[in-house]
C-alpha cells in the first residue's frame, strides 16, 4: 500500500495526519455546513480546499510532495468520506429535531417520513 495510498515510510504518519487530524477536521466541516443549511456542493468545495491543506501538512512535517495528484486525490477522498458522514449525521439530527412532526430517524445518517 505504501506508494499507492500514501508516500510516507510509515502508515502511522498517514493515519495520524490524514485520518485522525484530517478526518476530525472534515467531520467538523460537515457539521458546520449542515448546521448552516448549506448544500452538499458547498461541502465538496470546502473538502477540496481541505485536501490541499492536508497535503501541505504532509509536506511541511514529513517532507512529502506537495503537488502530487495521486496523493491529493487519496487524501481528499478520505476527507470527503468523513465530511459526508458528519454532514449526514448532523442534517439527520436537524431534520428530526426541527421537523419532528414530519420526520423520524431511520438511522444515524438518514430520516424518513412519519
Amino acid at each position: 500500500m505504501q506508494g499507492i495510498l500514501y508516500e510516507e515510510p510509515s502508515i502511522w504518519q498517514f493515519l495520524f495526519i490524514t485520518v485522525i487530524m484530517g478526518g476530525w477536521t472534515a467531520w467538523r466541516t460537515g457539521k458546520s455546513v449542515a448546521e448552516n443549511w448549506q448544500s452538499y456542493a458547498t461541502l465538496v468545495i470546502y473538502v477540496l480546499l481541505l485536501g490541499g491543506a492536508i497535503r501541505f501538512v504532509h509536506h511541511a512535517l514529513f517532507h512529502g510532495t506537495m503537488l502530487t495528484v495521486q496523493y491529493y486525490v487519496v487524501d481528499t477522498v478520505v476527507l470527503l468520506l468523513f465530511a459526508t458522514l458528519g454532514y449526514r449525521y448532523y442534517r439527520t439530527r436537524q431534520m428530526t429535531n426541527n421537523y419532528y412532526w414530519l420526520y423520524e430517524k431511520a438511522s444515524p445518517f438518514s430520516w424518513k417520513a412519519k
